[in-house]
């Protein structure tokens, strides 16, 4: 188990590395984390509901992802409340104190997942939550130690050395466990280091001879790394990881509401070689664009509400006016409409709320929530397209019979006790063609609609440098295995191997996806 001194010490992204390291080693190893506070989430094979952070994860495996690799997802739609999924299906909302005199019965929930992974994957890799040592939390605790202690799991812990104070953070936390759990502390990772490792060697000694505890590895910052983000909604931008010489195109805003959700949706477009995206909180930071995109969202009505408090609602249309587009994602494609009806408190307790007026449609919020994974096609040319669907509303009106998608789901929908039609249309225009919506997360992940982007923006394929083409999937692949590559130099397998009580694999040279399969 990987438990950091604090929340983005690294817990994520080891987790990932290690499995990557393990699985291209033909190691069967599978992602698992007890419990996820995150807006990010994902569709898995079941048509459950995972954290983003575990199916990044299964795909550093080469799986597929599973609600057995997390059990419990807390969706945060209010400052005192969240949204609680258990195995995959959202069972409604809870405060805070409401959820902690709740968690004493999850335990057996968590452990019992945890051994239905086992029993298919011969080695788990387990991400705790936030930190161990935060002494509030430690009553019924589920993600940390807790849950260490319950499945007897040796830990590792992980501190981030560019926040600074990484000892005091190690140590810190090393004391404040109790003696069993100190006990379970295999190693200590020293994480995002720059500069010359033989530097820290006091330091490591030091720690060592206070805790007993080793120092296995010392990770160096890696740069320009992109590894899709757990939750937290990152200002970094990702011009860094473009070419320098590369000359924008194509410009695209999306702003950000309190409860933004799946933002990794706008990955691929902050990466192209030939797209602008800026994604800005204050509309007095807009300074025009080709496109507006509106994301999903967690609480659709506060956040519209809070859109039009900005003035995003007034830049919106004088944006159309001065001939602009405009997009929405799930939520985003919810506030498009006309009304937007939550009878049953889905959300929020609003009730019903004016939309933006964009699109001849109605939303209702009902207590099933739709989850599949999809593939299929856009308008007539046929642009292939996949992703998945998280929301809780059901669009109805005159723009929805002019459909852009025809989709196919992949996956079975949980919130539904017969499976739904396995073909289906979504989405929905205006007659101008100006305005589009979808309930599609991963849309923009297509290398073929980015370019029908281009086209339906009047810029024509002459703007494009053809020789540089950016596939989206591909990229992150690369960006997986260089991490992997990173952290082996500094983790080596035999470590790995011998934390886990294995033998080393007799090959010397990594796997690919290719080389071999798994359950």
């Amino acid at each position: 188990m990987i438990q950091g001194t604090t929340s983005d010490a690294g817990k994520s992204i080891l987790v990932t590395a290690i499995c990557r390291i393990l699985a291209r080693h033909g190691i069967s190893v599978a992602p698992f984390k007890p419990q996820n506070m995150a807006l990010n989430s994902a569709v898995t094979i079941e048509g459950g509901e995972i954290g983003r952070a575990q199916a990044v994860q299964a795909e550093a495996c080469y799986l597929e992802p599973s609600i057995l690799m997390n059990p419990i997802l807390l969706k945060p739609n209010s400052d005192m409340g969240s949204q609680v999924i258990i195995n995959g299906k959202a069972i409604g909302n809870m405060k805070a104190q409401e959820y902690h005199r709740y968690k004493p019965q999850l335990l057996s929930t968590v452990t019992d997942t945890y051994q239905a992974l086992q029993e298919k994957y011969q080695h788990i890799i387990i991400e705790g939550a936030g930190s161990p040592a935060e002494i509030n939390l430690r009553e019924h605790d589920i993600a940390n130690m807790g849950f260490a202690e319950a499945t007897d799991c040796p830990v590792l812990i992980v501190a981030d050395i560019d926040r600074g104070g990484v000892f005091a953070h190690l140590y810190g936390t090393y004391a404040l466990l109790s003696e069993s759990e100190q006990q379970r502390v295999k190693g200590f990772i020293i994480n995002r280091f720059r500069g010359d490792v033989t530097l820290l060697e006091p330091g490591l000694a030091w720690l060592e001879e206070k805790t007993g505890i080793p120092t296995l590895a010392v990770i160096p910052y890696i740069h320009q790394l992109h590894i899709e983000a757990e939750d937290s909604l990152s200002q970094r931008t990702h011009s860094d990881l473009k070419d320098g010489n590369a000359s924008f195109t194509l410009n695209i805003t999306v702003p950000i509401y309190p409860r933004t959700s799946n933002h990794t949706d706008f990955d691929a477009l902050q990466l192209h070689p030939h797209i602008h995206c800026q994604l800005i909180k204050d509309s007095d930071d807009f300074s025009g664009a080709d496109i507006i995109i509106l994301p999903g969202s967690k609480n659709v009505q506060e956040d519209l509400q809070w859109l039009k408090d900005k003035g995003w609602n007034t830049i919106i249309q004088r944006h159309l006016r001065l001939g602009g587009k405009v997009i929405g994602i799930c939520g985003g494609y919810q506030m498009l409409g006309q009304w937007i009806h939550d009878p049953e408190a889905i959300e929020s307790t609003i009730g019903s709320s004016q939309g933006l007026g964009l699109l001849e449609m109605e939303t209702t919020l009902l207590d099933n929530k739709t989850l599949r994974n999809v593939s299929g096609t856009f308008g007539e040319q046929l642009i292939p397209v996949s992703g998945y669907e998280i929301h809780a509303g059901i669009s109805q009106g005159e723009s929805t019979k002019k459909p852009l998608f025809q989709l196919q789901i992949q996956s079975l929908e949980t919130s539904l006790k017969e499976p739904a039609e396995k073909n289906f249309n979504d989405g929905a225009k205006n007659n101008n063609d100006t305005v589009m919506g979808s309930y599609l997360h991963g849309l923009f992940d297509s290398p073929e609609f980015l370019q029908h982007l281009f086209k339906w923006t009047n810029l024509s394929n002459s703007d494009i440098n053809e020789n540089i083409q950016f596939d989206y999937t591909a990229f992150k692949n690369e960006q997986m295995n260089r991490l992997a590559d990173t952290v082996e130099s500094a983790l080596p397998l035999h470590t790995l191997c011998e934390l886990l009580d294995i033998p080393v694999p007799n090959h010397t040279s990594p796997k690919t996806k290719g080389d071999f399969s798994h359950d």
